[in-house]
């Protein structure tokens, strides 16, 4: 089972316990669902320690070196609540 980081709590977690979100090309930021976008995918837990970290920290724009929308870290946040 493959394992990846999650870039908040950087702590190693196999792949599935993980929200993967895409940045493409065309500077679209998202979470996948599939884990099958195209583009450069980062992870985060699950956890509510992490999402709610990753959204007041703004922890993708440092990441990312760009702006992310408010839209995309609310979008993180319903993602973590579907499973």
């Amino acid at each position: 089972m493959p394992l990846r980081m999650c870039c908040v709590c950087r702590e190693m977690h196999p792949k599935q316990e993980l929200i993967r979100i895409v940045t493409q090309k065309d500077g679209s930021i998202f979470p996948d669902a599939t884990g099958k976008a195209p583009g450069r995918g980062l992870y985060v837990c699950r956890r509510e320690s992490c999402i709610e970290t990753c959204c007041r920290k703004r922890v993708l724009n440092k990441v990312l070196h760009t702006v992310v929308s408010e839209e995309v870290y609310e979008s993180i946040q319903r993602a973590s609540q579907q499973t």
